[in-house]
């Protein structure tokens, strides 16, 4: 038996992958995807139609069984029950391209004719407030699992996959770094809803009151769950092309929580960077984002130039 044999995984180069397109036509334009790129990424009309365009064609088939076998349900129940969405969860490091991958994918899986409806969430809007953070003494592990209203997220994914409609979610600024008070998104009952951030393939740890019963992790909700990888250099190389475009860009805004970056010289700003990087992302990454990878349905693994240069899919 081969190790291969062992693994939960079956592997495919780039090459393979895309070959897994089977002929589906491309739905979206060079401007299209120009706008669907966040700062720093990287992302082309090749990279969409070789990795993300099977990606879609695989997750619309899992969709379309899921939607038979909600019908057969109801058929044996002889209910009319409510359309209940299929949720995605979409996890890896800082820097990693969550967001662009996020954004392409609802993209694409809204052409799909039996998923027009598709929303977005991520889970900066369930992170507590600064003012909590700084008086519990975690604003330097903002990220961190104890960062999150665990809670409210929770409570936010049981209503929507319980078909509720108008289910609101917070709103998180990355201009001013904090929870927007009072400002929310509606999640109105979607054909997928995903759902992109850090540690939302962690595995929580119960607290004593939690002992005696059985305690929900966000991934119990995903239908189907996406990690995206990188060496931890490659990681922190983009981390710091971030920071320093950022620094050009949004942090020259007044309003900025990082407005006092934008004045510092090149070297100074790229020493600020990598010590952020050190100190709070990569013991975040080792320690608990990294961990959960082993746990996704869907491993996109980038090389140096951001390109997928390997997709690892879990058996069934």
């Amino acid at each position: 038996m081969k190790v291969s044999d062992l693994s939960p995984y079956r592997t495919f180069t780039r090459e393979e992958w895309a070959a897994l397109r089977a002929g589906e036509p491309m739905v979206l334009k060079a401007d299209e995807i120009d706008q669907l790129r966040s700062l720093n990424d990287r992302l082309s009309m090749d990279e969409v139609e070789a990795i993300y365009l099977p990606l879609s064609r695989l997750l619309a088939m899992y969709v379309a069984a899921t939607q038979q076998l909600f019908k057969a349900t109801k058929r044996f129940l002889g209910s009319n029950g409510t359309k209940v969405p299929f949720v995605i969860g979409v996890a890896g490091s800082v820097a990693v391209g969550k967001s662009t991958t996020s954004r392409v994918l609802k993209a694409l899986l809204g052409r799909w004719p039996n998923t027009p409806k598709v929303e977005l969430i991520t889970t900066d809007g369930f992170l507590l407030p600064n003012a909590v953070l700084e008086a519990e003494g975690l604003m330097n592990r903002k990220g961190f699992p104890e960062s999150y209203d665990v809670k409210a997220l929770l409570a936010f994914l049981t209503d929507v996959k319980a078909g509720r409609e108008h289910v609101e979610a917070p709103v998180y600024s990355h201009l001013t770094y904090d929870v927007l008070e009072g400002e929310t998104v509606s999640v109105d009952q979607p054909d997928i809803l995903i759902v992109e951030g850090l540690n939302v393939l962690q595995a929580r740890q119960p607290s004593p009151s939690e002992a005696d019963r059985a305690v929900p992790f966000v991934s119990d909700f995903f239908d189907f769950s996406v990690y995206i990888d990188a060496d931890e250099d490659t990681l922190a190389t983009w981390y710091v092309q971030r920071f320093m475009r950022l620094r050009e860009t949004a942090f020259r805004d007044p309003q900025s929580y990082f407005h006092r970056y934008s004045k510092l010289t090149d070297e100074e700003a790229g020493a600020v960077a990598l010590h952020i990087w050190n100190g709070i992302n990569l013991p975040n990454l080792r320690d608990n984002v990294r961990p959960t990878r082993a746990r996704a349905d869907l491993v996109l693994t980038k090389d140096r130039q951001h390109a997928i240069e390997r997709v690892d899919l879990r058996k069934v």
